[in-house]
């Protein structure tokens, strides 16, 4: 059942979400190796054009703090859910009656990544923040999402291929292995819609074959426009 304190809490914890996850480690880590992530490449400030533009390390920290800034805020939102509302066992579950709730904070923070308030609401797409989200919302879902993503994204190496078909599986998902609530799908494929949206120039760049595989950065990187840049280079395209 859908009550006031239950719509409160889960707003407040929606906008604390939004605003953690905002955070743009991503920048932030490029930025100690003296790039600007914003002025390169894709000019995202994900794992994958943080790869292209610093190196490995830089990307497997981006990857790990962007992730887990979703995991952190979902894991900390169920606590606190339990905590103050202690109803039956699993109702915050993705297939019980209170699940919605973690799923529109699950909402708030791949919406934060995307939309930073600390880039004029710029940010990044929404991958790893969602997968970390994902995990802490029912570990089975980010299980499907990590295989679909690995099923076109590594034969093909395109990151954004794999980014595209996890975001669109994610209800399908949701719905077979857990059966939950209309309000909880609506939270779901309103982060499938943001997250595809994001992608939007790469898939434009998909369609017309100039879309770049995934490489780490070897000195020089080709973008999906045909652009080679060097670190610290501006994107062209």
């Amino acid at each position: 059942m859908i009550t006031l304190p239950l719509v409160a809490l889960t707003a407040i914890m929606m906008v604390a979400s939004f605003f953690v996850c905002g955070v743009p480690f991503g920048a932030i880590i490029a930025k100690r190796g003296n790039v600007d992530v914003r002025k390169v490449g894709s000019g995202n400030i994900g794992t994958t054009n943080v790869a292209r533009s610093v190196g490995k390390l830089a990307a497997a920290q981006t990857l790990l703090l962007d992730a887990g800034k979703g995991f952190v805020c979902v894991l900390l939102a169920r606590f606190l859910f339990n905590l103050i509302f202690p109803v039956e066992a699993g109702a915050f579950r993705p297939g019980g009656s209170h699940g919605w709730m973690l799923a529109f904070v699950y909402l708030s923070t791949v919406l934060g990544h995307i939309f930073s308030p600390y880039l004029g609401f710029k940010g990044g797409k929404g991958i790893a923040v969602g997968f970390g989200g994902a995990l802490a919302l029912s570990w089975p879902i980010a299980v499907g999402l990590l295989v679909v993503f690995a099923v076109f994204a590594v034969p093909t190496r395109f990151v954004s291929l794999g980014s595209v078909a996890a975001a669109a599986s994610l209800v399908p998902l949701a719905y077979f292995l857990h059966h939950p609530t209309g309000a909880f799908l609506i939270a779901l494929l309103l982060v499938s819609i943001v997250v595809i949206w994001s992608h939007r120039e790469n898939i434009d760049r998909l369609l017309k074959g100039t879309e770049s595989r995934f490489s780490f950065h070897k000195g020089s990187v080709k973008t999906g426009g045909g652009i080679t840049y060097k670190k610290g280079g501006k994107h062209g395209a």
